[in-house]
């Protein structure tokens, strides 16, 4: 009958193991090591340590600050809007926002005041044949009709 071929592992050692590759990091990993010990140079030279254990040694009294300045009315209504105004922006067709951005800096860009006649009736009556002008205005006038219609809506925007 045939013996059995005995099979003796020796034990495993995980921390030896460890050990082995300690040793071996600073030769397979010395490039990585010396970038690693520059960063941390850096952030020593402009104190981000320092900055980092003062946040973390008052790290109660931060959350409990953050925590009461959002308790107030004005600060559930301040994200509430930039909430709001994100998705609103969001929304808006870049080109049409990047159209509005021109016109206003064409318009109000300069930095000193602009100084703007006011024309008389028959010149701001003769402005509406320009087609651009009307265009404006039928935007404006559809933007006031919507805001009309949501404050019906909604009751009103008190």
């Amino acid at each position: 009958m045939a013996r059995p071929i005995s099979l003796e592992l020796p034990p495993r050692d995980p921390r030896e193991e460890l050990r082995k590759r300690l040793e071996q990091a600073p030769v397979t990993h010395a490039e990585a090591l010396l970038d690693s010990y520059q960063l941390l140079q850096q952030l020593h030279d402009h104190g981000v340590f320092e900055l980092l254990r003062g946040v973390l040694s008052a790290s109660d009294k931060l959350v409990e600050t953050a925590v009461d300045a959002t308790k107030s009315d004005e600060s559930v209504r301040a994200i509430r809007n930039a909430i709001i105004l994100g998705k609103t922006l969001g929304a808006i067709n870049p080109e049409v926002l990047q159209c509005v951005a021109t016109a206003a800096s064409e318009t109000l860009g300069c930095y000193e005041k602009p100084v703007i006649e006011p024309p008389g009736l028959f010149s701001l009556l003769s402005q509406f044949r320009h087609k651009e002008l009307r265009r404006s205005v039928a935007f404006i006038n559809r933007f006031l009709e919507k805001l009309g219609n949501q404050i019906k809506l909604r009751g009103s925007c008190d």
